[in-house]
């Protein structure tokens, strides 16, 4: 068997997908115009599919953050933390962000994925439990392989089965821990997170909530779901990312644990890979200074949600019971949604298509990002292009429903 000849599953599905007449998994952007436009094959399109939630990426105090920093400090810091020590404003941003959360202690990392790798294969050790949700994202399952902790999963959103699980361990030494998040990134569900954290207390275990796609978009001051349920005080740990709501890139962990300064010195995906640019720490700094000082940003971020999700909701589209600023529009055939994800972009909007099997249950998803950046006339024409598409392709035609998060 050649090197490559175990993807052949891969290539086969991804050549099915193209036959829609592009690849939606490499879309070439042309020429960015604003937060929420793009240049993409020479045609003005609406950008509804780049989680850019609070529409920081072209903010100009974040801009001008970036640029002193780029001019003060260079383009890299060329190795890790570790290696070639911490610059100022990595400190600084640690302490904003254990601020922000009211925590004692705070990491940031180069990536949201590395927060959720570092993290969780670092602190679940060989005698230990992880029960994550079935639904969790790649990096928790990465972080999962990457640890040596028995890992169980239970049903998305449960606590009464996160409950049986935990129970089956009762008698079974080591800590369990258990990790969930805020907002799923593909159906836009929430998590409920006071349930689980009654659970997990029940049990004695850890929880670890991921707010990567709920920071800067639920809670009264943008803390996410463990604002929103009122758990902030109670989750033992807290990762997140800034390639969402903050509008750049990398990760970090909140908590109040004791001895939490270890997993610098333990962490592996922390101790070897080289640390954020000034310039991204800097922008990161004043877009979280920016949602402090104006929560009411989150306001029109939830206009705009109410005006896509209602929007597609009444055309007849099945979405999630769940408003979020992840819409995502339910398919039940790949080939159908394909075709749909083309015609969108040809007609100046882009969404992201999700297919089986990275999507939970098999379903075939038109996943849409709301940003407080949009304006109303824009999701409004989104509703438009999607519901002519809908209705050319014979998607359309039902009552309009919506289908439960499964």
């Amino acid at each position: 068997m050649g090197l490559m000849d175990r993807f052949k599953a891969q290539r086969e599905l991804h050549a099915a997908v193209k036959t829609c007449g592009a690849d939606p998994f490499g879309v070439k952007i042309d020429k960015i115009l604003s937060s929420t436009e793009a240049l993409v094959e020479g045609r003005r399109t609406i950008l509804c599919g780049s989680n850019n939630y609070l529409g920081f990426t072209f903010d100009a105090d974040c801009i001008q953050a970036a640029k002193d920093a780029l001019d003060a400090c260079g383009t890299g810091t060329t190795g890790s933390r570790i290696a070639n020590g911490s610059y100022h404003d990595h400190k600084a941003l640690e302490a904003d962000l254990a601020d922000f959360y009211g925590k004692k202690h705070c990491m940031v990392f180069t990536t949201g994925y590395q927060a959720n790798l570092g993290a969780i294969s670092t602190l679940a050790g060989p005698d230990d439990f992880l029960i994550i949700d079935a639904d969790s994202h790649a990096s928790i399952y990465d972080a999962c392989k990457l640890g040596s902790a028995t890992v169980i999963r239970f049903k998305h959103n449960d606590p009464a089965d996160l409950d049986r699980r935990l129970g089956r361990l009762a008698d079974q030494p080591g800590n369990k821990i258990v990790v969930v998040e805020g907002i799923y990134s593909m159906l836009g569900d929430h998590a409920p997170l006071k349930e689980f954290v009654t659970v997990s207390k029940k049990h004695g275990a850890y929880i670890l909530v991921d707010e990567a796609h709920s920071m800067g978009v639920m809670g009264k001051t943008g803390q996410g779901v463990v604002e929103h349920d009122g758990v902030l005080g109670e989750v033992d740990f807290i990762t997140g990312t800034f390639s969402k709501s903050m509008g750049a890139v990398g990760g970090f962990l909140v908590s109040n644990m004791e001895d939490f300064d270890v997993l610098r010195v333990s962490c592996r995906p922390y101790m070897f890979t080289a640390s954020l640019p000034p310039a991204t720490v800097a922008s990161v700094r004043k877009s979280l200074a920016k949602l402090r000082a104006n929560p009411g940003l989150m306001d029109k971020l939830w206009q705009n949600v109410d005006t896509l999700y209602h929007g597609a909701q009444n055309a007849g589209f099945a979405v999630g019971k769940q408003k979020g600023p992840v819409v995502a529009i339910h398919l039940t055939d790949p080939a159908l949604a394909a075709r749909a994800w083309r015609a969108l972009l040809l007609n100046g909007v882009y969404v992201n298509l999700a297919l089986p099997p990275a999507t939970p249950s098999g379903t075939a998803l038109l996943r849409c990002s709301v940003s407080a950046a949009h304006d109303t006339a824009q999701l409004e024409r989104v509703v438009e292009v999607l519901t002519r598409v809908g209705r050319e392709l014979g998607i359309l035609g039902a009552p309009a429903h919506a289908v439960a998060a499964e």
